[in-house]
């Protein structure tokens, strides 16, 4: 079976489980999907571990503009078969935060490559979604080393500062009242830096439950934070997750 016949095969499975008002309700940071059935997460991975893993066919799925096909894509392909190099593939698909959450549980998470992955998506000039997905990813990476605390408190406080400058510039100083084009940047500028704040607590929590020195070492990391709302809300949910 082809890979068309294949993708028509698994769509007719979605269509049977669409649910059009949860579709109409879905809210997303950053692009929406082209058509959207509305099936839910636990039904959709039950279809997509349904079937052989198959890398080539996972990329086939991944350039459809259909949300259950992306999210099944990353449940289909092959972790093994993710390198440095192919990673871009799949980074240039990012583009909303529920495939970020999706490609880190099901696919970066079980990569052997994800460490080297790391450094390269957690990097300031990676598009915000992409270090939001290495966040999420190496929440549930069992050998996350330490290191990886920095780069990743960094990412939530270039976003806080970010965020900051943007409410500052799109509020202006003039009689004028701010355009909705100025208020719908700071919104996503906010809503961004939550997002990679609630990577990061992910993250840090998992590694600092270890033991009292990875903790310690979180804790201390997190001190440096100042008291933007997304370093705020870092401190907020350390303090009752890494409790003394």
């Amino acid at each position: 079976m082809n890979h068309t016949s294949r993708m028509t095969a698994l769509l007719g499975e979605i269509r049977r489980e669409r649910n059009g008002a949860v579709a109409d309700s879905m809210r997303l940071v950053g692009r929406p999907y082209g058509l959207n059935y509305g099936v839910s997460l636990p039904t959709l991975r039950r279809l997509a571990r349904a079937e052989t893993p198959d890398h080539d066919f996972a990329e086939f799925l991944f350039r459809q503009d259909v949300r259950e096909l992306r999210l099944a894509a990353f449940h289909i392909a092959e972790p093994d078969r993710l390198t440095p190099d192919d990673s871009a593939f799949w980074a240039a698909g990012i583009d909303n935060n529920e495939l970020a959450e999706e490609a880190a549980f099901a696919l970066l998470s079980r990569a052997g490559a994800f460490p080297a992955l790391f450094g390269r998506w957690i990097a300031p000039s990676q598009p915000l979604l992409l270090r939001y997905a290495a966040l999420m990813a190496a929440a549930r990476w069992p050998q996350a080393p330490g290191e990886w605390i920095a780069p990743a408190l960094e990412a939530v406080h270039r976003a806080a500062v970010a965020a900051a400058d943007e409410e500052t510039a799109s509020g202006g100083s003039g009689p004028s009242a701010p355009s909705a084009s100025d208020a719908e940047v700071r919104s996503l500028s906010r809503v961004g830096a939550h997002l990679l704040a609630q990577g990061a607590v992910a993250f840090c929590a998992a590694i600092g439950a270890r033991n009292e020195e990875t903790r310690q070492a979180v804790l201390r990391a997190a001190g440096s934070l100042g008291s933007l709302p997304a370093e705020d809300f870092v401190h907020e949910e350390l303090a009752w997750r890494l409790p003394h």
